[in-house]
């Protein structure tokens, strides 16, 4: 037999919930960062209401901007089935570039970055909720 100290499984679990509380707060502030980074670089989309028309064996989307310019972009076949096929769709353009639209106001990587760091600080707060009902539980 070793001899080594026996700990309690109040004492593991504490330890546990004291790690998952830095991670989970750790992780939250460093994506949230990286999101607000990414988010920035991004830049500006403002919304629009946009015509699409079918030319060859695709379809495009046309706009006009609110500097007065009219724009132009070709629309995939999964962007034009996720409009459903509308001859309008409402669209975001880049303030300040020319022919770049999407459909979404914010970027899929900023939305994943966005829901990871809500995900990381919901763990984090659980387990420090529960590292303190245990703290008091135990005495």
């Amino acid at each position: 037999m070793s001899g080594g100290t026996v700990h309690s499984p109040a004492d593991v679990v504490g330890a546990l919930a004291d790690v998952l509380t830095w991670a989970g707060l750790g992780g939250a502030a460093v994506l949230g960062i990286l999101c607000a980074i990414v988010a920035l670089a991004d830049g500006t989309w403002l919304p629009v209401r946009a015509v699409v028309e079918a030319v060859g064996d695709g379809h495009v989307v046309r706009w006009i901007d609110a500097d007065g310019g009219v724009n132009e972009a070709p629309l995939s076949a999964h962007d034009h089935a996720r409009a459903g096929g509308r001859d309008m769709v409402d669209v975001f353009y880049r303030r300040g570039w020319r022919n770049r639209m999407r459909l979404t106001r914010r970027s899929p990587l900023v939305q994943l970055l966005l829901r990871l760091a809500i995900g990381c600080a919901a763990v984090g707060l659980l387990a420090l909720v529960g590292s303190w009902a245990l703290l008091l539980a135990t005495g």
